[in-house]
């Protein structure tokens, strides 16, 4: 809801420089999928890696040790 009153905003005050935003907002956001997807499949494994390597930690500490 903020980013439609901020380009009311900007449609008031530069109206070509809002209609040209909305244009390229769509291709920029197309451009960048990918780059979002890579940092999806980065974390993802950064979290695994993470998992494998404290898990010997998490057996020592385990509740139903006695």
């Amino acid at each position: 809801m903020a980013a439609f009153f901020l380009w009311c905003i900007l449609f008031v005050i530069c109206w070509p420089l809002a209609l040209m935003a909305l244009v390229l907002y769509p291709i920029v956001w197309l451009f960048l999928l990918p780059f979002r997807l890579v940092g999806i499949a980065v974390e993802g494994v950064l979290k695994l890696v993470w998992a494998v390597v404290t898990l010997p930690a998490r057996l020592l500490t385990a509740p139903f040790r006695v």
